[in-house]
């Protein structure tokens, strides 16, 4: 068995108001996995994602990433290792151009010259917007900006990318751009949802968590087609949407 990208273990957090978060949270993601995390809003998926990257520190538990254990003297290693792209792009994009943007990470590794280059030039092409790269963030569309910041957080070269709602906000047309472009990426992916059609098309494992606690992990398909565990913990497919066989 491989060494997990991300090892999450008897994870526990609570808010300085007492608000317990986090609740002996346990959840491996290997290398090239695609995982969905599903749950209701309130369920703790946001405050264990911020402790994928050092945003939020373990009060009980550990967190690693490929083996490096989150810890105050490697959170920054920690945080290059872990690409997360948040919920509205606007946090993510404040540069000049789409290319600054881009060049904004590596540049602060210490990369310059050809290799910033490849790097960025690499990172704009899979996400489809080189054509994009001299143009100021705040002209574009919600869908072109999501994909902008994801060429940035990319362009890190992370073990592991975290996605937050990604399919929020975008026409049917953004969402397939953005799932096929997400689909071609060799990166081991985490996708936070609420959009259970989006998680069925790109995750073959999913995560369900409530009450800061995962109540149920496996294939996709079998987790979406549990209409009781759906409904116990406030999740809805679209109607009249069908779970396909995937053989």
């Amino acid at each position: 068995m491989s060494v997990p990208t991300i090892s999450v273990v008897g994870l526990g957090f609570s808010y300085p108001d007492g608000t317990s978060a986090l609740n002996d949270v346990e959840l491996h993601i290997h290398p090239g996995e695609h995982v969905a995390l599903l749950g209701p809003n309130g369920a703790g998926k946001t405050t264990l994602i911020l402790h994928m990257n050092g945003i939020h520190m373990p009060q009980r538990g550990t967190v690693a990433v490929s083996g490096l254990q989150l810890s105050d003297d490697n959170v920054m290693e920690i945080r290059r290792r872990v690409g997360i792209v948040f919920q509205d792009p606007d946090d993510q994009l404040f540069m000049p151009t789409v290319r600054d943007d881009v060049e904004f990470g590596p540049r602060n590794l210490g990369l310059t010259g050809p290799d910033l280059e490849m790097r960025v030039q690499s990172a704009l092409e899979v996400m489809e917007v080189a054509d994009l790269a001299n143009r100021p963030p705040n002209h574009l569309s919600f869908g072109q900006k999501r994909r902008v910041a994801i060429a940035g957080v990319l362009a890190m070269q992370p073990s592991i990318l975290v996605l937050d709602e990604p399919t929020s906000n975008l026409d049917p047309a953004s969402r397939r751009e953005l799932g096929e472009a997400l689909s071609s990426l060799d990166t081991t992916q985490l996708i936070v949802t609420h959009d259970l059609p989006f998680a069925y098309e790109m995750c073959a494992r999913a995560v369900v968590m409530d009450g800061g606690s995962i109540v149920a992990s496996g294939p996709t398909e079998e987790i979406l087609s549990d209409g009781e565990l759906l409904r116990q913990h406030r999740l809805e497919l679209p109607y009249g949407f069908a779970i396909r066989d995937r053989n």
